[in-house]
């Protein structure tokens, strides 16, 4: 019985070990949690305007009146990777006519409209989710995520992360691979 006892804290381990080994693997992203929202309808919410901004707010309703297919971004003024993925997404929106709607999560409207105004505001609608309570009905795990929504306001695709370099090749094949259904 000892000797079970002295070996089960080095098989705890081992096992442990296995386990972290197994998570680290090439070809598994740690990153890509899969949402339950894919192929569902955007939930209910409606979100004011940002103070100071001047781009109206923004509600579910907004998505479901879609004709194509959209992109919303979850980004906050704290978050480093947000600014990163900023000119590309303001890239995407005016030069693919891809329409961009933000939702701002967690977020003073002061930093929210001072960050816009030094970034430049790409968006045509902003919601401002200071609670954080519509992030959290999005399946929100951390920003920046973006989403691409179909005519109607289904959610078809979630790319957790910046959408910089791979996160932006995976973005704008999902785009590509979408609109062969949703010209």
């Amino acid at each position: 019985m000892r000797r079970i006892l002295f070996f089960l804290p080095l098989a705890i381990v081992a096992f442990l070990g296995g386990v972290f080994l197994w998570g680290l693997q090439d070809g598994r992203d740690p990153g890509s949690i899969p949402s339950a929202l894919i192929n569902k309808p955007a939930p209910a919410f409606e979100l004011s305007a940002i103070d100071g901004v001047g781009t109206p707010g923004f509600a579910q309703s907004d998505l479901a009146s879609l004709e194509e297919l959209s992109l919303v971004n979850v980004f906050a003024s704290w978050c480093a990777p947000c600014r990163a993925e900023h000119p590309l997404l303001t890239r995407l929106a005016e030069e693919e006519g891809i329409p961009l709607f933000g939702l701002n999560y967690k977020d003073k409207a002061d930093a929210a409209a001072a960050w816009l105004e030094e970034l430049g505001n790409p968006y045509q609608r902003i919601g401002h989710d200071l609670s954080g309570r519509v992030g959290i009905e999005w399946g929100v795990t951390g920003v920046p995520e973006t989403f691409i929504i179909a005519p109607g306001g289904t959610i078809l695709y979630r790319e957790a992360g910046p959408v910089v370099g791979d996160g932006m090749k995976r973005l704008q094949k999902a785009l590509a691979d979408l609109r062969e259904d949703y010209p």
